[in-house]
């Protein structure tokens, strides 16, 4: 049985220790009318999401498959709201086995305020990066791979809108600024990917993220589902 990774302490917040005998439910903040109304709308746009996308996942599922070694879908521990850890899922883009070294010294470098390595651009978007498939760069340009994440959504780890789900070491680094933007669910899409997606700066889109945050209401988050069809079909901003 495998443990549940556990809680990340986030940039700017102190841990706080709580009396055993009080329960998680009297500890968990009641949800406001706005936040009952957009769960709401987050599960049944992603129930029909899913059942109308059924075929289209099964067949990409046998695709990636038949392509590559190893398994269609990718998991991968995210933070989320509160900074509590989550599986992520998506479609696997990569070859199987793969490091992220060169992911990792990216971010460190840009939220350190050093120049980024050669051959990235974007949101460390690798020019010809060679551990992506044949597949998987083009599920990456259609946003395809972020499919699985609609499960995500049922789920209740991350809304249909919201700021950019990060990984933790991701999130050990950020500046105590930045800890709003885990004061909501992480989202399939948000501001920053209808406003420039790889062509923005990491820094450009973590302030994106928080302008969300502070702006978020449940028309914003229509505007942007609005928005992130032309951008996704059309392909905008995509490495």
């Amino acid at each position: 049985m495998t443990s549940r990774p556990a809680h990340i302490v986030l940039p700017g917040r102190r841990p706080r220790i709580r009396p055993a005998s009080t329960s998680s439910r009297a500890r968990r903040p009641s949800a406001t009318a706005p936040d009952r109304v957009r769960r709401v709308f987050d599960v049944a746009a992603a129930l029909l999401l899913l059942l109308a996308c059924l075929p289209v996942l099964v067949l990409i599922a046998l695709v990636i498959t038949a392509t590559s070694p190893g398994g269609f879908l990718f998991r991968q521990v995210r933070i989320g709201k509160n900074g509590q850890p989550f599986t992520i899922y998506k479609f696997r883009t990569m070859y199987a086995g793969c490091d992220d070294r060169a992911h990792r010294e990216y971010i460190r470098r840009v939220l350190l305020g050093a120049p980024p390595p050669p051959g990235a651009h974007g949101l460390c978007k690798l020019v010809d990066d060679p551990r992506v498939t044949r597949v998987g760069r083009l599920l990456r340009r259609c946003s395809i791979d972020e499919l699985p994440q609609l499960l995500n959504v049922l789920r209740g780890d991350m809304a249909l809108v919201g700021p950019r789900p990060v990984l933790p070491w991701e999130a050990a680094l950020f500046e105590p600024r930045h800890r709003p933007r885990f004061d909501v669910r992480p989202g399939i899409t948000g501001l920053w990917q209808v406003s420039g997606r790889s062509r923005l700066s990491l820094s450009e889109a973590l302030d994106l993220d928080l302008q969300y945050v502070r702006d978020r209401c449940l028309r914003l988050d229509v505007v942007i589902l609005l928005r992130t069809v032309p951008t996704v079909l059309t392909c905008r901003g995509a490495a």
